[in-house]
């Protein structure tokens, strides 16, 4: 089974090529370990984080993601105070 993972997140507006390179590179790194396809978008103001993984590695990935989350958390804009940084959206992956 594998799981897809579409998180979107809203860089400030001087910080938005300086966020898209700095997941460019953390979703890249060799212990990132599961992954077997990635992407990211980018829409108007946002960036989409794509990511299908094996099932059984999303709950390391989950921890991963929100430390790399706390080193990139001040180049982001809150959507709301529930959501916070990033609108995140998993679920299994019909192939």
């Amino acid at each position: 089974m594998k799981k897809l993972s579409i998180i979107r997140f809203k860089p400030k507006p001087q910080n938005y090529d300086e966020f898209v390179n700095a997941l460019k590179h953390y979703i890249s790194l060799p212990e990132r370990v599961g992954i077997t396809d990635y992407f990211i978008m980018t829409k108007d103001e946002e960036v989409f984080s794509i990511v299908v993984r094996h099932a059984e590695q999303f709950e390391q990935d989950a921890k991963q993601g929100v430390e790399f989350l706390n080193t990139v958390r001040h180049m982001l804009q809150e959507y709301n105070e529930v959501d916070r940084h990033t609108i995140p959206l998993t679920g299994d992956l019909v192939e």
